[in-house]
C-alpha cells in the first residue's frame, strides 16, 4: 500500500518554484485596527490582489505548467477558477475551454472570454458545467482541470501558506475559507512543515457548510440558495482535500452571512480594499469566534476580490445600518408649505444628514397630513436616537423603522 501523502511540502515548494514570476506575491500587512475590533494580532494576506482577482491563479499556474505538450485543457467554473485558467492558459499558449452554467452572469463570461478561454454554456448550475466538461473533456481528448480536488492545484494554492509563514514567520493560526478545501488543504501542508506549530483553521457560510458537516461526520444541510460568500457556495467537498483536512486537523468553523457582510464593509472601510464574501469569511470567523483568536498572532487570508459592484453596494449600506450610521426614519406631518423644510432643519441642527426622502401623500392616517420616510446618516445609534427626540420635541411624529 501507498502511504504517500496527498501532497507534500516539496510538492508546494515545487509549485512555488513553478509559479515565481507568474503570480503576484501579495503582501501579508498587520492591521492594527481590526487587531483592536479582534482582541488578536491580525495580519491581512492580501490574494485579492492578483491579476485575476484570487488566489486560483496558483493553482491554476501550477497544474498549467504540467500539462501534456500541444494538448488543450477544460475546466468547469462560474467564477474564479475559470479566470485563473483562463488568464494563465493564455500564458502558457495552452487552448482553454471553460464550461459555465447557462444563467452565469454575463459580465463574468465577457471576463473568461477576453483572458482567452473559449466558454461554453450548460446546464442550471456548476454541478451540471461539471458533469459536461468531463464529457468534453473525454470526446475532445482535453486535460480536465478541477477547481480544487487535484494534487497539483492543492500545492499551487499552498503556497499561500509558504508566503505567510515566510513574511510572518511567528503566526500562530491561518484562517481561510473553504469551498472544496484546496486552499486550506494546501495551508496545511506548508503550515505542517513550519519549525513551530501553526493552526490551521477553515471557514464556511452557514448556508454551505458541506465540509464542516463531512469532517464532523454529519449529513450535510449545504442547500441551493443564495449567499454573499458565492465563491464558496460548494454543496460538495472534494474527496482529496476533505482527506487531507482531517488528516491535518484542520478545525472547518461556520459563520453567518451577516457576519461575512460586516467583515467585507470593515475591510473596505478600514484597509480600503475590496473583498467578495469568500474573501471575507476568514476575517468573519476571527469576529464570530474571537475566543479562539484572542491575543494570538493570525494570518488571515483574504481570498478573492471579484464582489460585483450592486452587492457591494447593497453590503456597504447594511452594514452601516448595522453600525448605527444608517437609518430608516417615519414622518408624519401636517401636508402645509414650509413642512419638509422644518424636518430637515431640525435634522441638520442634530448635525445629521439627510441622504435619500421618499414621500408618500397616500400613506398618512389623515387626509391634510403627509408620509416622509427618510435616510440618514448618524454618528453612532445614540446620535440617530437624539435627532428622533429633536422632530418629537419640535412636534413632529417620527419613528425608526427597521431595515
Amino acid at each position: 500500500m501507498n502511504s504517500r501523502p496527498e501532497v507534500t511540502i516539496d510538492d508546494v515548494r515545487s509549485a512555488a518554484e513553478r509559479i515565481d514570476g507568474h503570480v503576484v506575491r501579495t503582501p501579508l500587512n498587520h492591521s492594527q485596527t481590526l487587531s483592536e475590533i479582534i482582541g488578536a494580532h491580525v495580519h491581512l494576506k492580501f490574494e485579492n490582489l492578483q491579476f485575476t482577482g484570487s488566489f486560483k491563479e496558483r493553482g491554476a499556474r501550477n497544474r498549467l505548467e504540467q500539462v501534456e505538450a500541444g494538448r488543450g485543457v477544460i475546466a468547469m467554473s462560474a467564477g474564479n477558477h475559470a479566470q485563473g485558467v483562463a488568464y494563465h492558459g493564455t500564458q502558457l499558449g495552452i487552448e482553454t475551454t471553460i464550461v459555465m452554467p447557462e444563467n452565469t452572469p454575463f459580465v463574468k463570461v465577457a471576463r473568461t472570454r477576453d483572458l482567452g478561454a473559449q466558454v461554453e454554456l450548460v446546464g442550471d448550475d456548476v454541478m451540471e458545467a461539471a458533469v459536461a466538461a468531463r464529457a468534453f473533456a473525454v470526446e475532445r481528448d482535453l486535460e480536465f482541470v478541477h477547481p480544487f480536488d487535484d494534487r497539483l492545484v492543492i500545492a499551487g494554492q499552498g503556497t499561500v501558506g509558504l508566503e505567510m509563514l515566510e513574511q510572518q514567520p511567528d503566526l500562530d493560526v491561518i484562517v481561510a475559507a473553504v469551498g472544496g478545501g484546496g486552499l486550506a488543504a494546501g495551508i496545511a501542508v506548508a503550515a505542517a512543515a513550519h519549525d513551530r506549530e501553526v493552526r490551521v483553521i477553515g471557514v464556511q457560510t452557514e448556508r454551505y457548510p458541506s465540509m464542516a458537516d463531512a469532517l464532523a461526520g454529519r449529513t450535510t444541510t449545504a442547500r441551493d440558495g443564495s449567499t454573499v460568500a458565492d465563491g464558496i457556495a460548494v454543496s460538495e467537498p472534494g474527496a482529496i482535500t476533505e482527506r487531507m483536512l482531517r488528516s491535518h486537523n484542520v478545525d472547518v468553523q461556520v459563520v453567518p452571512e451577516s457576519a461575512i457582510e460586516q467583515s467585507i464593509a470593515w475591510l473596505l472601510e478600514i484597509e480600503k480594499t475590496v473583498v467578495e464574501g469568500a474573501g471575507a469569511a476568514a476575517l468573519a470567523a476571527c469576529a464570530t469566534h474571537g475566543d479562539v483568536f484572542s491575543g494570538r498572532k493570525v494570518g488571515v487570508v483574504l481570498c478573492g476580490g471579484n464582489i460585483d459592484p450592486r452587492t457591494l453596494s447593497q453590503v456597504t449600506l447594511r452594514g452601516l445600518a448595522t453600525q448605527g450610521r444608517l437609518h430608516r426614519v417615519r414622518v408624519e406631518l401636517d401636508d402645509i408649505p414650509g413642512g419638509l423644510a422644518m424636518v430637515s432643519k431640525v435634522i441638520a441642527d442634530a448635525r445629521a444628514n439627510v441622504v435619500q426622502v421618499d414621500h408618500d401623500g397616500l400613506g398618512s392616517t389623515g387626509a391634510r397630513s403627509t408620509v416622509l420616510e427618510l435616510r440618514i446618516d448618524s454618528i453612532d445609534q445614540a446620535h440617530a436616537e437624539q435627532v428622533l427626540a429633536d422632530l418629537q420635541h419640535a412636534s413632529i411624529s417620527a419613528d425608526l423603522l427597521p431595515w
